[in-house]
């Protein structure tokens, strides 16, 4: 798939061994459902129920339905069309998902922007996805501007963006997408050191939704809480969620525990998304406020990065649950967030159980299926998966080799049926919800010319989970840890930046007999 070319070349329908006759494909139409199909039915259904709420107002569903489909004929009167790539780089706000929902009715594809990345980062992925338009919030309109996008349509949300919509049809458009359309770009830390993009379509979207009804807890009468960034999976797909079976998203911009407490002592709410890092300051604002839950089905995430004293307490204050998972934005939920770890409890493992609605196997580097009580890298299928990863046949063609998903990550499967999280197969650093590659770092400091080699190794946090390390080998001694912060700061987001500047001689690094550094070695030192 080139960096240019229409995506329907590979989603636009299902491919059946020949030609299909009139009635095949009138059983086929018949069987679609997307996104945007699912928000028009709510809006038809209950058009006065609440769908969004932000600090200030709130949104019913006949009102939010119609500003989708405004917007939906604002980027059909632009040329966007099935399959066409649509960029935002926003913080969290009801525009966000309207933006959405646009794109599912028009057919088009969101391309979500990290505005957490350094310039050229966000360089490199709006150029991967080459978008017709940009929506950019005025928070991060400048940073927009000091980019050379290449992108001829800009909409700034506020009085551009009313007035665009101002003068749009409100009338329900024909629905352009098909299921295995793409309907959003989540973008993923390159293990080559550039971000990756994540195609996610409308089946995966809708197989995820199953998932939280019959997996996860999930109940119509409980709303959700949208603060994570929405470039992020966690907040995209439960608000997506939420909406295609007529609840409630609280939308929140960021991570504000004062905010949160407020909205749990007030609203019944299903899933609490907690990440590393943001666990105890929230216990502080519980604590501090004396509050108690109006309900919460299940809290928490990433048990295996969070202190254990901690999930004990927050489940104790929420009384609910830890959501014991194990995801990512490749897979949804799946594969292996199906258990919960009790209220006050602090567990002696973290062992997870295995979804139903997926096959997973552990294998070694050939492939094949590894026994009990040895370690194997996690491959995955079923109908939550991803299309692929953006402009990137290689790479594309090595992780769904054999027709499975192969996820990078080492688990050991137990005689109970239980998987062990064990290590990632090529190494990354998760830092408070973050995934960090070492090589995107490492790039950097590499790029200074007194910098002999680098390697950069994770080292637990009581706050974030993780944190990156960097060990540096320099040959000009006047070079300062200091200066290397700085070459990092200008050009990676803030959470890859290393929290320590090591400095070791050129020959202590620990190589392998092909002369790589060998990182889970260096990574002990930390421990010594």
């Amino acid at each position: 798939m080139g960096a240019g070319e229409d995506v329907r070349i590979m989603t636009d329908k299902p491919q059946y061994p020949g030609p299909m006759n009139p009635v095949d494909e009138l059983t086929a139409r018949a069987a679609a459902l997307t996104v945007g199909h699912l928000l028009r039915e709510q809006a038809r259904r209950q058009p006065d129920a609440v769908a969004i709420v932000d600090e200030n107002r709130e949104w019913r569903y006949a009102e939010f339905n119609g500003r989708v489909n405004r917007l939906a004929a604002v980027l059909a009167g632009m040329g966007i069309v099935r399959g066409d790539r649509v960029a935002i780089l926003a913080e969290n706000r009801v525009e966000y998902l309207e933006l959405v929902y646009a794109c599912a009715k028009q057919g088009a594809i969101l391309a979500a922007q990290n505005w957490r990345l350094a310039d050229g980062e966000l360089r490199h992925c709006i150029g991967l996805t080459t978008p017709k338009a940009i929506v950019v919030s005025p928070r991060f309109a400048a940073t927009l501007r000091r980019i050379d996008h290449g992108v001829e349509t800009v909409i700034e949300l506020g009085g551009d963006y009313e007035a665009r919509l101002a003068g749009a049809d409100p009338a329900e458009p024909e629905i352009a997408a098909e299921p295995e359309d793409g309907l959003l770009i989540l973008y993923t830390s390159g293990t080559t050191g550039l971000p990756k993009g994540a195609l996610i379509s409308h089946r995966a979207e809708l197989a995820r939704l199953q998932v939280a009804l019959l997996e996860l807890g999930l109940k119509r009468e409980e709303a959700f809480v949208a603060w994570a960034p929405m470039f992020h999976m966690v907040s995209t797909d439960q608000s997506i969620t939420l909406l295609s079976i007529g609840g409630t998203v609280y939308i929140v911009d960021g991570f504000d525990p004062a905010r949160l407490v407020d909205i749990v002592a007030r609203v019944k709410l299903w899933w609490l998304i907690l990440m590393p890092g943001t666990v105890e300051p929230f216990i502080d604002a519980m604590k501090e406020r004396g509050v108690k839950p109006k309900g919460v089905n299940r809290c928490g995430a990433m048990a295996d990065l969070v202190p254990l004293h901690q999930i004990a307490e927050v489940t104790r204050l929420l009384d609910a649950p830890y959501c014991n998972t194990f995801g990512a934005t490749e897979t949804g939920a799946i594969p292996a967030s199906g258990n919960v770890i009790p209220v006050g409890v602090v567990p002696e493992n973290l062992s997870k159980t295995q979804m139903t609605y997926c096959q997973c196997r552990l294998v070694d580097p050939e492939d094949r299926d590894v026994p009990d009580g040895t370690p194997g890298e996690m491959a995955v299928r079923g109908p939550t998966l991803f299309s692929g990863y953006w402009n990137a046949d290689e790479t594309n063609a090595r992780d769904f080799r054999g027709g499975w998903f192969h996820m990078g990550d080492m688990f050991v499967r137990n005689p109970d049926g239980s998987l062990d999280f064990v290590d990632r197969v090529k190494y990354m650093i998760k830092s408070g919800g973050e995934n960090i590659y070492p090589a995107e770092i490492e790039r950097v400091l590499l790029s200074d010319s007194r910098v002999q080699d680098a390697v950069v190794v994770r080292r637990r946090d009581e706050k974030w989970g993780e944190v990156p390390i960097a060990f540096v080998a320099r040959s000009d001694e006047s070079l300062t840890g200091e200066e290397l912060i700085a070459r990092c700061k200008a050009e990676l987001a803030g959470y890859k930046r290393p929290k320590e500047i090591r400095f070791v001689a050129l020959d202590d690094l620990p190589r392998s007999t092909t002369g790589k550094i060998q990182r889970h070695e260096v990574e002990k030192w930390l421990e010594d």
